[in-house]
């Protein structure tokens, strides 16, 4: 899957522990959307994260 463009967040691995402490994998999947932004003074459409979005650490075109 993709990678946040500005912090660099992707998907983590680890592991479900149930009650009788069973382990099963599992993953945590960043909130990802694709928007267009300015790189370098040109738009590019790239994957940024919502909390990076929400944060004002990038703004849309």
């Amino acid at each position: 899957m993709a990678k946040d463009f500005i912090t660099g967040r992707k998907t983590v691995f680890g592991k479900k522990r149930s009650h009788a402490l069973n382990q099963t994998n599992r993953s945590w999947k960043p909130n990802l959307q694709k928007v267009r932004i300015l790189v370098d003074g040109k738009p590019k459409r790239v994957w940024v994260s919502a909390r990076a979005l929400k944060s004002g650490k990038v703004t849309r075109v």
